[in-house]
């Protein structure tokens, strides 16, 4: 018999957010690891807020929020806001109830400044990292580094010569001072731009955007892009990363990153440390072995001597180290994809860097369950 199209609508509902979340989801795995987390960081919390004045937005209710706009792609805070008014599943894992009403975006948006300043993104990856469960699944002697590009929300445009001064957006009329430009100031939204035979570079060129990014690439054949730099340092078990750090993007940036995480390492003892040969210069493997870390870094004999001989090459560690550093592009796949971090939504490094680290976090947050389960 066909049933009929009608709508049943009850005044009342005796069913929690907690009831409509089946038992094996995976998010209440990852809810377990992060309360956890965030009991550590309570006093944090505390030094960050005024005793007096209107409550805020839990900081522990806020972090759970961006953290599921990562799990499931959410492009903007906007968004986010819209889907946890109706999202049950959002909803239990924020700690709302069925009728609690949802913040104000631009509220939303302004809490989460408070978060920057006290680097809580940093502090939440190492709280997760340290716990007493994930930390048998880490390895205290293997590790991996690399550098991936984080596209910067500014366009080419807005990459101007220092000396013209003053704000200025993308798309605004001031393009037209360009030397590259008649006179005349364009009449439409977002106007066109030549760059054919001018010569632009970061020592000269700033983005009225974002000031922070770079004019940079990669490798040769590619276009340069303005953009920043993020850094993972991943262990080599199970490829889960214990430190994240956003920079300049520099052509000595990933290097220098590398050592400023392998420094805030604490307890360390002598490691290895797998990387590409983009890391393989003399005065890099020089600074690992002072620091008592073994470099397994991937020979560069194009055109010229490699800093890595057979001193390492010969140890079966090493041919190790190489299959398994390629584990971290893993990282850079999730953050860019579902992270939305391939073209950051924030500008300035601080914002950027502080919403990669949360990313990075929330890459290990995906992955625990399925590895604490195995254990």
């Amino acid at each position: 018999m066909r049933g009929g199209d009608e709508r049943s609508e009850g005044l009342f509902s005796y069913v929690s957010c907690e009831a409509r979340v089946p038992a094996n989801h995976a998010l209440r795995a990852i809810r377990a690891i992060v309360d956890e987390a965030l009991e550590v960081l309570s006093a944090d919390f505390d030094g960050l807020y005024s005793r007096i004045g209107r409550p805020s937005i839990p900081p522990e209710k806020l972090l759970r929020a961006l953290l599921l706009q990562a799990f499931y792609s959410i492009r903007s805070e906007r968004q986010l806001m819209e889907q946890m008014d109706y999202n049950l599943l959002f909803r239990w894992f924020v700690g709302l109830a069925m009728d609690a009403p949802i913040w104000d975006v631009t509220v939303f948006t302004k809490n989460r400044e408070r978060l920057l300043s006290g680097d809580v993104a940093a502090k939440l990856l190492s709280a997760i990292i340290n716990q007493p469960r994930v930390q048998a699944l880490l390895s205290d002697d293997h590790f991996s580094v690399d550098g991936t590009l984080i596209e910067a929300w500014a366009s080419a445009k807005s990459f101007r010569p220092k000396d013209e001064g003053g704000p200025g957006d993308d798309d605004d009329a001031g393009l037209a001072s360009s030397r590259s430009e008649q006179a005349t100031a364009p009449t439409d939204r977002n106007a066109e731009r030549d760059f054919r035979g001018e010569k632009r570079s970061n020592a000269t060129h700033a983005s009225t955007t974002d000031p922070d990014a770079r004019l940079f690439k990669k490798a040769r054949g590619q276009a340069a892009k303005l953009c920043h730099m993020g850094h993972v340092l991943m262990e080599n078990r199970n490829g889960l990363v214990v430190d994240a750090i956003l920079t300049h993007a520099t052509g000595t940036a990933e290097r220098e990153a590398a050592l400023t995480m392998l420094g805030r390492m604490e307890g360390r003892h002598r490691i290895t440390l797998g990387a590409d040969k983009n890391y393989d210069t003399a005065a890099f493997v020089a600074a690992l072995r002072e620091m008592e870390v073994t470099p397994h870094v991937a020979q560069n004999n194009t055109n010229r001597r490699s800093a890595i001989d057979r001193r390492t090459t010969r140890h079966p560690g090493y041919g190790l180290s190489q299959k398994i550093r390629k584990r971290i592009e893993e990282v850079f796949g999730w953050t860019k994809t579902c992270g939305t971090m391939r073209k950051t939504r924030h500008r300035g490094q601080d914002r950027v860097g502080w919403s990669f680290t949360l990313t990075a976090a929330a890459y290990n947050l995906i992955r625990l369950p399925k590895l604490l389960a195995a254990a």
